[in-house]
């Protein structure tokens, strides 16, 4: 079993660790690289956790209070904008993978939009060689609206990433 909780400031380094095995173990799916953010000083981590109802990341823990997963979210800004929502670094550790992680903490996300004032549609990207996460998201309601071809590029390799979208009904 686990339990899912916004990310406090005394969890910044159990967030930072995953983050970082994150971007290690799944270097092809996430903008930002290991060889960047593992030059960040915790210090910097701590300025980026917000803790509002609009911008937050979110973290399951196992009953032994282990890291297994986390998602982040954070609503656009700007009048034209701000009726869109958007998810980015979701990640599940290795070894608790196929154990309905992300699926949870992508519906505490959907949930939570869902009191935010003015909020129509969320969105994401995911490298088209992850089928699992496009499939998980596809069952969750997200529909997809484009492939951004050569999204992102890393040690020579270009992958594409389907851009996908849940609207708010």
């Amino acid at each position: 079993m686990f339990y899912i909780k916004e990310i406090k400031q005394e969890d910044v380094e159990l967030y930072w660790k995953l983050r970082l095995e994150a971007l290690k173990t799944n270097p092809e799916a996430f903008g930002a690289t290991y060889e960047d953010s593992v030059k960040t000083p915790i210090s910097e981590v701590v300025k980026r956790i917000q803790n509002e109802s609009d911008n937050y990341i979110l973290m399951a823990f196992t009953e032994r209070d282990q890291a297994a997963g986390m998602v982040g979210f954070r609503r656009e800004q700007g009048i034209k904008l701000k009726h869109k929502g958007m998810i980015w670094g979701v990640y599940v550790s290795p070894e608790y993978r196929g154990k309905g992680i992300a699926k949870e903490l992508l519906k505490e996300v959907i949930n939570r939009g869902k009191e935010i004032e003015g909020l129509k549609q969320i969105n994401l990207g995911a490298v088209t060689t992850n089928q699992a996460a496009i499939d998980l998201y596809k069952k969750l309601g997200f529909e997809t609206y484009g492939i951004e071809k050569n999204a992102l590029e890393y040690r020579d390799q270009g992958y594409d990433e389907e851009l996908m979208t849940y609207f708010y009904k």
